[in-house]
């Protein structure tokens, strides 16, 4: 019996560098689509992604709308926002939308190291 592939996505970028979040939205989206399981982290700017309505603010030409994208990882994949990268910004659990995670990089390195895991960093 073949074990079910796994992949791990970590956007480091979010406004400052918006073809690689876009990038990395749209391969977990697509992925969650192809009943893949995905994981998603959000590090860096793209932590900002965590709070209610700030994907709404992300505009990238001829890209799939970025609140469509995070729905669609939340609702069958799992979100979670870097523990370091919510305390630089001041984010915490409270703020964050319904769904998502926070945790540190013990918990990243076990996700990725686990057998049938593929990872990407964008």
């Amino acid at each position: 019996m073949s074990q079910k592939k796994k992949l791990v996505i970590k956007v480091t970028a979010g406004a400052d560098a918006p073809e690689r979040c876009s990038q990395a939205f749209t391969v977990a989206a697509v992925a969650v689509a192809s009943g893949i399981e995905v994981s998603l982290w959000l590090t860096g700017e793209s932590a900002w992604f965590a709070l209610p309505g700030r994907a709404a603010e992300f505009e990238l030409p001829h890209a799939a709308p970025l609140p469509d994208l995070l729905e669609s990882v939340l609702a069958g994949g799992t979100l979670t926002l870097c523990t370091q990268c919510a305390a630089r910004r001041g984010i915490e659990q409270r703020d964050t939308l319904e769904g998502v995670r926070i945790a540190g990089a013990q918990v990243f390195v076990s996700e990725i190291m686990a057998d049938g895991v593929q990872a990407l960093v964008y």
